[in-house]
């Protein structure tokens, strides 16, 4: 499973951050980047819970 994020959506609000701090951060102009875009099955669960809580609906798993 893999995190795909639209940037065009992103505003870099930082909740998916605040869910999965090893797996997104965001840099000092507030650019969001996904640190491992490949999920381990013992993470899906924090994974989807960033996708849910997107608030621009930015973040999908595929």
């Amino acid at each position: 499973m893999k995190i795909i994020v639209d940037f065009d959506r992103c505003e870099a609000n930082g909740v998916c951050v605040g869910i999965a701090p090893d797996m997104f951060e965001l840099d000092d102009d507030d650019l969001l980047h996904v640190t491992d875009a490949e999920v381990d099955a013992d993470r899906v669960a924090d994974a989807e819970e960033a996708v849910a809580q997107c608030p621009k609906a930015a973040l999908r798993l595929a």
